[in-house]
């Protein structure tokens, strides 16, 4: 189960990517024509083209993320099928976290210890919070979709009106994703909204954020256990994560963890969860 895409990590940072965006192109992004249907995607999409070029994308990548890009309705169709909930912390976090969450984390800090130690030298913020969030976003990987066309998704939600200005930015970046060789198109394959990998980053993030930390040149967020903790402690640390402090609600790493999740009762499950963790 996701939470309603508004409420989930990178906000921000599209926000201030868009902006950038508007501010580098002497074509105006504000210019482009959105659509409610399919119609008129394919002349979008060249426009998309240009503006990237303007933005310093090598034209090879643009070339390979967006061959064959399509217009895909069944992303529309959950995208605008999305309502709104309202669950208690209990109700939300008894659906959430069991047992079998909490042994399959302690675990995997048992099995990751050393690059977990290497995570919290470097960026601060505890092996707890990490493995918590890795839990609940896709069941250690284990809820990990490579149903959806990353780019094909994110082309499709920036052209659709709704959130254009939201996934404009995402798309570009899933297109530097490319340019950086850290996954090709083929890839390039996640959940209906254009998160990718175990612990569920939009591209926008992904680009400032993701780390390689088993060195193998990549930064892989789909298969690399080292990359995937060490990007995700990094995302928290980007945002202000206070290290040798608490999580507990009130605190300032709390607020931090807004950044990842704008609902409150995911913040509050990730906190309950990562001292569950802690207290063994």
């Amino acid at each position: 189960m996701h939470l309603p895409k508004t409420t989930r990590r990178g906000t921000a940072v599209a926000a201030m990517a868009f902006s950038l965006a508007l501010a580098a192109l002497s074509h105006p992004v504000s210019a482009l024509q959105c659509g409610n249907g399919g119609a008129g995607f394919d002349t979008w999409l060249s426009e998309v083209k240009g503006i990237a070029a303007k933005q310093g994308i090598k034209q090879d990548a643009i070339t390979a993320a967006l061959a064959g890009v399509s217009y895909d309705p069944n992303v529309i169709r959950l995208d605008h099928s999305q309502h709104s909930f309202k669950l208690s912390f209990e109700q939300f976090y008894a659906r959430r976290v069991d047992g079998a969450l909490l042994n399959r984390g302690r675990r995997l800090m048992q099995q990751h210890a050393a690059t977990l130690a290497r995570m919290e030298q470097r960026f601060g913020v505890p092996r707890e919070i990490v493995i918590a969030i890795w839990g609940l976003e896709t069941s250690y990987g284990a809820q990990s979709s490579g149903k959806y066309n990353i780019i094909r998704s994110l082309a499709t939600l920036a052209y659709d009106c709704r959130r254009s200005a939201f996934f404009l930015p995402h798309l570009l970046d899933s297109i530097r994703i490319v340019e950086r060789r850290d996954m090709t198109p083929g890839e390039m394959r996640g959940g209906w909204a254009g998160e990718i990998g175990q612990t569920q980053f939009l591209p926008t993030p992904y680009i400032k954020y993701a780390v390689d930390f088993d060195g193998d040149g990549r930064r892989d967020l789909v298969h690399s256990i080292p990359d995937l903790l060490a990007s995700t402690a990094n995302f928290l640390k980007g945002h202000g994560w206070k290290a040798g402090q608490g999580w507990e609600p009130g605190s300032a790493n709390y607020a931090v963890l807004a950044e990842w999740n704008k609902a409150e009762v995911y913040q509050r499950t990730i906190s309950v969860m990562a001292s569950k963790l802690k207290g063994g």
